[in-house]
């Protein structure tokens, strides 16, 4: 399951009203001598677990660049490999490397598999035309040993990708995130002095919650939102125009 990045904002008006909820409650109730100690248990196991899930996100995020930083550097190495191969041979499995890392652009784009079904024929023909070749007699070396454990390396870290990609905290996590803040923001406005006005600490106290969560969203589904993983690209770019 995706969650939205935009489901953050539903969280600053459900906290205001949280928040006015619990400064309503404290009108009408006495505050017990034990319920700092409370609050505090509730504060600290929301910071907690909301500085795990935006950690985590984060370095999902940084997982997410670095795969493709060695993607790239797979598919050079391959590349290079050709040389191995009969004259003849090289320049239609030159093209199809271009076209291949052509492919493998701007999957961060939109919301879609990590591997295109042009991917997939790519690689198939890549596949079968290095296997002609290396079985050639007139290759100068034995490009089995070298070539072909490139190509399959090559090809399988876009499933090693595609599994990082999908990999997320499980959606629990996400659901009680927005229950502790909501429960945070009622605690809070309970714990309030009954007073005209304060509305400022109100109102910044659910805005950076928002801003927080959101953030974290944000990192975590890259494609869902605002976010996206372009700048990656340019090592892909790069190494196609090097071709």
């Amino acid at each position: 399951m995706i969650f939205s990045p935009a489901l953050a904002f539903f969280l600053f008006p459900g906290m205001l009203v949280a928040l006015w909820l619990g400064k309503r409650l404290r009108q009408n109730h006495k505050v017990p001598a034990e319920s700092a100690a409370i609050e505090g248990a509730v504060f600290a196991l929301f910071g907690l677990l909301l500085a795990f899930t935006f950690s985590g996100a984060v370095t999902r995020f940084d997982d997410h660049r670095r795969l493709v930083t060695e993607e790239a550097n797979d598919i050079g190495t391959a590349y290079l490999r050709l040389d191995l191969i009969p004259q003849a041979s090289q320049p239609a499995l030159r093209q199809l490397f271009r076209d291949y890392v052509t492919s493998r652009l701007h999957l961060y784009d939109r919301v879609s598999n990590e591997i295109s079904p042009e991917a997939r024929r790519l690689q198939s023909e890549i596949w079968r035309q290095s296997l002609v070749a290396a079985a050639s007699p007139r290759a100068h070396v034995d490009p089995t040993q070298l070539l072909l454990p490139s190509l399959n390396t090559m090809i399988d870290i876009t499933s090693t990708r595609q599994t990082s990609f999908n990999l997320h905290p499980p959606i629990v996590v996400f659901y009680l995130l927005f229950a502790l803040s909501l429960l945070c923001a009622l605690m809070a406005g309970y714990g309030m002095k009954v007073r005209p006005g304060g509305w400022l600490h109100i109102v910044i106290l659910a805005l950076t919650v928002t801003l927080t969560i959101y953030a974290t969203l944000e990192i975590e589904f890259p494609r869902q939102g605002l976010l996206r993983l372009k700048n990656t690209d340019k090592v892909l770019i790069d190494l196609r125009d090097s071709m």
